[in-house]
C-alpha cells in the first residue's frame, strides 16, 4: 500500500454524503431505462476519430463505429464487417465482400464506396495505414458490397493493419462525412456500431451519452476481445466526466456509478474491502513513456536526450504514478516487456552523475526546457513533478506548464519552438496493445516531422521497420526488433518509465464486463 492510501480512505470515507448529492441531478433523466454509468480515464474532447491517438477517442469511437476486422483475446485479427475475403496466389489482390445488413445510423447503407472512402481518410494520418498504403497499387470498389486492394508486392500485415486496436482505428464511416477537406475536422457522429452517440445530451465536462441501436446487427460468434457478436444489453451508456479520482471511486462505492474504467493504484486496498465492488485486471497492461521533442532545442541535441536518458531511474516514476509494486514492472523495452518482440537491452540507468558528464559535454547552454502536465489526468499526474526535480538536479532550466490532457494533446501536436507555444517533454502513456511491435509502435517513428509527435528523424529506423514489415520469418524478425529497440533507446527520442497492471472497477449488478484488451460496453448488461 503506498502512503497515500490511508489519506485518501479517510477523504472518501468522510466525502460519501457530498459525492451522492453531487452527482444526484445527473442520473435523473435515466430513469426508466437500462443506464450504465461510467467514469472512463479522461474527458471526451475530440470527436473526430481519425484526428488524435487519444485512447478516450478511441473508446468512443468502438461504441459508435464498427471496423472491417478486429483482433480476439489472443490479439489474432478476425472479420467484422467483413463476410469473407479471398487473396490470389500470388498475394497481390484481395478481395473482401461486407456482411448483409450493415447500416449506419442514419438509416443508410453501409456500401463499399463508404468503407473506401474511410480508409483513404484514415491511412495517411496513421503508420500502419501509411504502410500499407504505400505498397497498394489500387483501393477500389468492385460492387456496392465488394472491394479490392491490389498491391505492388506482396505484404504479411494487411489484415492486421486492417484490425489495427489502437488510435487512429480504421473505422468506417459514411462516405459524406469523410469526403471533406483534410484540414477540417470530422464532428458529426455517425456510425453503424451497436451504440448511437446522443449529441443532443453531449455536455463537454459533464457527460457523454450512448443509446442502443436497434438497426445493428452483431455478429454470431461469441464475443472475444475487439471481437465477435457485439451485443448492446443496455439502453444507454453513460460517460460521467468525473475529474477527481476520489471522487468517483466514492461514485462507485455508492453505485451512484457501475463502472469505473481504471482503479487508481492506491486505491486498490480500498475496494477491495468493499462489498459489492468487482475488480478486473484488464488482459494488457499500461507502459508509460517520456516523449522528447527531439525538433526543438534542446532535445534536438542528442546528448541532451541521452543525459536525461542516464539520469532516469523508472522506480521513482512507478513509486510515483503506479505507487503498488504489485502492479509495477521496470522495463527497457519502447515496446513494452509484454511484447513477444521485447529484448533485454539498456535502459535507463538512474546515473545522476553521468548524466551531468553527459549534459556539460552536450554544450547545453541552459535553454529552458517545458514539461507539459496533465493535471486531470490520475494515470499521468505524478510524471511531470518527478522529472521537474530530476531535470532540476541535472542543472537544466525548467518550466512546468499544468493543464487538462486534451489541452495537452493538442499542445503536444504543435512542433514550434518554446518560445512560441512548444513544448519539451510530453508523455505517451500507453496500452501495451499498441506497443506490441515496430510497425504499430509509433514510439519508432522516425520519418522526422511527417511522423509522430517529437518529429524523430532518423532514416535508419524507417529502413528497420521496412525490413521487419517484409521479413516473414519470425527469427529474423526477432533480430531487427532487437535492433531497433536498441537503437531507439540510445537515440532517446523516447524513455521507457515502466509498466503496470490496468485494473476496472464495476459493481456486482453489472454481468458481462469484458476487459480481454480495452473495457468495452457490448454484452454488458444489468442483473
Amino acid at each position: 500500500m503506498s502512503v497515500n492510501t490511508s489519506r485518501r480512505t479517510m477523504l472518501l470515507a468522510g466525502a460519501g454524503v457530498a459525492a451522492g448529492f453531487a452527482l444526484a441531478p445527473r442520473i435523473l433523466h435515466a430513469q426508466g431505462k437500462r443506464t450504465v454509468r461510467a467514469v472512463m480515464h479522461a474527458a471526451l474532447g475530440v470527436l473526430d476519430p481519425f484526428a488524435t491517438t487519444a485512447y478516450i477517442t478511441r473508446n468512443h469511437g468502438y461504441l459508435v463505429y464498427d471496423t472491417l476486422f478486429a483482433l480476439d483475446k489472443a490479439s489474432k485479427p478476425q472479420p467484422q464487417m467483413v463476410q469473407d475475403w479471398t487473396v490470389s496466389e500470388d498475394k497481390l489482390t484481395f478481395d473482401f465482400r461486407l456482411r448483409p445488413g450493415l447500416k449506419f445510423h442514419d438509416g443508410a447503407p453501409v456500401t463499399s464506396a463508404d468503407v473506401v472512402a474511410s480508409l483513404k481518410r484514415w491511412a495517411p494520418r496513421d503508420v500502419m495505414g501509411t504502410r500499407l498504403m504505400n505498397v497498394v497499387d489500387r483501393l477500389e470498389e468492385v460492387d456496392a458490397a465488394s472491394f479490392r486492394f491490389v498491391l505492388k508486392r506482396p505484404y504479411g500485415l494487411v489484415l492486421e493493419t486492417l484490425a489495427k486496436p489502437g488510435g487512429p482505428v480504421p473505422f468506417i464511416l459514411p462516405k459524406r462525412l469523410v469526403e471533406i477537406p483534410a484540414d477540417q475536422r470530422i464532428n458529426e457522429v455517425v456510425g453503424s456500431g451497436p451504440f448511437r452517440f446522443i449529441a443532443a445530451e453531449h455536455r463537454s465536462g459533464d457527460r457523454v451519452v450512448y443509446e442502443r441501436f436497434d438497426g445493428y446487427v452483431p455478429r454470431s460468434e461469441p464475443p472475444s476481445g475487439l471481437a465477435g457478436g457485439k451485443v448492446a444489453k443496455v439502453d444507454r451508456v453513460e460517460w460521467l466526466e468525473i475529474a477527481d479520482s476520489q471522487t468517483a471511486v466514492n461514485a462507485l462505492i455508492s453505485n451512484e456509478i457501475q463502472v469505473m474504467e481504471n482503479i487508481p493504484p492506491d486505491m486498490m486496498a480500498l475496494l477491495r474491502k468493499t462489498r459489492g465492488v468487482v475488480l478486473q485486471p484488464r488482459g494488457i497492461g499500461n507502459f508509460m513513456l517520456m516523449r522528447f521533442n527531439s525538433a526543438q532545442a534542446p532535445f534536438n541535441n542528442a546528448k541532451v536526450r541521452q543525459a536525461v536518458m542516464a539520469a532516469v531511474k523508472q522506480k521513482d516514476y512507478l513509486d510515483a504514478q503506479i505507487g503498488d509494486d504489485s502492479l509495477a514492472q521496470e522495463c527497457p523495452s519502447v515496446l513494452s516487456c509484454e511484447s513477444p518482440y521485447a529484448a533485454k537491452i539498456p535502459g535507463p540507468e538512474g546515473d545522476l552523475e553521468k548524466a551531468k558528464r553527459l549534459l556539460r559535454e552536450s554544450g547545453y547552454k541552459g535553454e529552458k526546457v517545458i514539461i507539459l502536465h496533465p493535471a486531470d489526468l490520475p494515470s499521468g499526474s505524478a510524471m511531470a513533478p518527478v522529472t521537474e526535480q530530476l531535470l532540476k538536479s541535472m542543472g537544466m532550466n525548467v518550466q512546468v506548464d499544468t493543464m487538462d490532457w486534451n489541452s495537452l494533446l493538442a499542445r503536444r501536436a504543435k512542433n514550434l519552438p518554446v518560445e512560441q507555444g512548444g513544448w519539451s517533454i510530453a508523455w505517451g502513456l500507453w496500452s501495451n496493445l499498441d506497443l506490441m511491435n515496430p510497425i504499430i509502435n509509433l514510439n519508432l517513428d522516425g520519418r522526422g516531422a511527417r511522423g509522430y509527435v517529437g518529429w524523430a528523424d532518423n532514416p535508419k529506423m524507417e529502413e528497420l521497420r521496412n525490413q521487419f514489415s517484409f521479413e516473414a520469418d519470425p527469427v529474423k524478425q526477432q533480430v531487427i526488433a532487437t535492433e531497433l529497440q536498441r537503437l531507439s533507446n540510445e537515440e532517446a527520442y523516447s524513455i521507457p518509465l515502466g509498466g503496470s497492471k490496468v485494473v476496472t472497477g464495476y459493481r456486482d449488478s453489472v454481468k458481462g464486463v469484458q476487459t480481454d484488451l480495452i473495457m468495452v460496453f457490448w454484452n454488458m448488461e444489468l442483473a
